[in-house]
């Protein structure tokens, strides 16, 4: 009850970001997810790499020697292993199996899919179920956490919590963080992943955290490596960062050692698959050869189209779905006139910037079904972490709340209605807004989540996350204004405690 009482706020918000994730299970028929799937079946059910059996639901593989194989970073699918390992003999019961087969005639459900679609059946049910299980623990779960720890560091501009509460609800539920944090894929695992990297490595630089955390850091940093590959931009800058903020530097050989592992696991991988140590998936991928094969592996270089694509174009444009993101870049401008943090500044100016060109270097820059330009996910909380810094700057003034206002109220309702309209992420339309989300947010057909469960349907569905994210704030505000009561009673015994020292010394003095 005392770690409760004492990390209550944290725990509230961790709960209100977890239950807005796991409400809205992960896409069907989703090529990228389903490739990883497959691969964490295959390791499980068969003992294999190769994903023969499951190689139908996914045009995500790649085909060497006769056999099928997962195209992506293994790390997401490596990660579900163990999860769906430990829940298999459950899901395989025969009493599970019933609720399974009944799930499959779910009126609510059935109106979500396709009328010339193969319905429920069994099989299909399962698979999701198990994508839904596994998502929820190596996706969901962190990227809750990565809530509270970008909570945590916002402590670095001396932010109240009520604003570090609001930047992190911002950051989780108003950007693109938000429709990939209950997808499996790697995107937000690698984001959080690499947030929680840097707080520790800050953390270790102010002497609250032992060196020993840098093995941790650099287990993390090696994961990330074999989830995303261009997450070593980003890993490289925590790095370096750590290298110049730690206090004792044997600890970085151990940090370096600490990253072995996960690289070994994955170059285990491709040498049992591809006779190499090389990543090499999507050289035998049998689709999209074209775009693989342009420039060096769909890199050709910095592009105007692409780098307008990903910000402020009309398709995928990362500024126009989340506008408050500027306010971000704005904060930028003023950490650095602070001439405060300069290295911590410098690490997430790089991991902007540096996403920023890699992506607008490739010729998938659009990066398929999605929502805004979801390559650029692994760097959004670096970028979030500017609004603290225009926060502590101008938070006092009308003006910047008036911007924070309408832009965060924008990017809410945007990036919502392009994950929750329709049962599928936008396609290729050229405007997903107008020409996808919102016309299918108008028929009703609201994404699959679980008030369908009970049998609500269509915009009643969201009614029972609404109950819950309601009740949720408001506790969470009300903890926040407690312990506000609380350190200003403190602040007062204390300072009658100063007084009385004060008198009693002066006594000492006359005596």
């Amino acid at each position: 009850m005392r770690f409760v009482s004492r990390f209550r706020v944290e725990i509230l918000l961790f709960l209100v970001l977890l239950a807005c994730y796991a409400y809205f299970p992960p896409r069907w028929a989703d090529w990228n997810q389903n490739s990883r799937l497959n691969l964490t079946l295959a390791i499980v059910d068969d003992g294999s790499f190769q994903i023969d059996r499951f190689v139908a639901n996914t045009g995500d593989y790649a085909k060497y020697d006769g056999h099928y194989y997962s195209d992506k970073a293994p790390g997401t699918s490596f990660l579900a292993v163990p999860v769906y390992a430990a829940v298999r003999p459950v899901l395989q019961a025969a009493q599970v199996q019933q609720i399974i087969e009944r799930a499959g005639s779910s009126a609510a459900f059935g109106e979500t899919l396709r009328p010339d679609g193969s319905g429920l059946v069994t099989e299909k049910v399962y698979f999701a179920l198990v994508l839904m299980i596994v998502s929820f623990a190596t996706v969901a779960v962190p990227s809750a956490l990565l809530g509270v720890v970008l909570y945590r560091f916002l402590e670095l501009f001396g932010l109240a919590a009520g604003w570090r509460i609001v930047v992190t609800l911002i950051y989780g539920l108003a950007t693109p963080a938000f429709p990939y944090s209950n997808a499996f894929v790697g995107h937000q695992q690698v984001a959080a992943m690499l947030f929680a990297s840097f707080w520790i490595a800050f953390l270790i630089g102010q002497h609250r955290l032992s060196p020993r955390w840098s093995l941790l850091i650099g287990v993390l940093l090696g994961w990330t490596l074999i989830t995303e590959y261009p997450a070593a931009l980003i890993a490289a800058a925590v790095g370096l960062y750590l290298l110049a903020v730690m206090p004792g530097r044997r600890w970085i050989v151990g940090a370096a050692l600490a990253s072995i592992p996960p690289l070994a696991l994955m170059m285990a991988y491709n040498c049992a698959i591809f006779g190499t140590v090389l990543p090499v998936g999507y050289k035998y991928s049998e689709l999209w050869q074209t775009e693989h094969q342009s420039g060096f592996m769909s890199l050709a270089g910095p592009n105007r189209e692409a780098l307008w694509g990903i910000t402020f174009g009309v398709h995928r444009g990362l500024f126009l779905l989340a506008p408050v993101l500027l306010i971000g870049l704005a904060g930028f401008v003023a950490w650095w006139r602070t001439g405060t943090h300069r290295r911590e500044l410098a690490v997430c100016a790089w991991a902007v910037v540096s996403f920023l060109l890699f992506n607008g270097s490739s010729v998938m820059w659009s990066g398929g079904f999605g929502v805004g330009p979801r390559y650029l996910v692994p760097m959004l909380p670096f970028l979030a972490f500017g609004i603290g810094a225009f926060i502590a700057t101008w938070g006092a003034q009308w003006w910047a709340r008036v911007a924070l206002s309408i832009t965060g109220i924008w990017s809410l309702l945007n990036v919502w209605a392009q994950t929750i309209g329709g049962q599928s992420f936008p396609q290729y339309q050229p405007n997903p807004l107008l020409d996808y989300s919102l016309p299918e947010l108008a028929a009703g057909n609201v994404a699959r989540n679980l008030g369908m469960a009970l049998d609500l349907s269509g915009w009643a569905s969201l009614a029972p996350l609404a109950l819950v994210v309601l009740i949720g704030l408001v506790m969470l505000f009300r903890s926040v204004e407690k312990r506000s009561l609380q350190a200003g009673e403190r602040w007062a015994e204390n300072r009658e405690l100063r007084t009385e020292n004060r008198e009693l010394r002066t006594e000492n003095r006359e005596l």
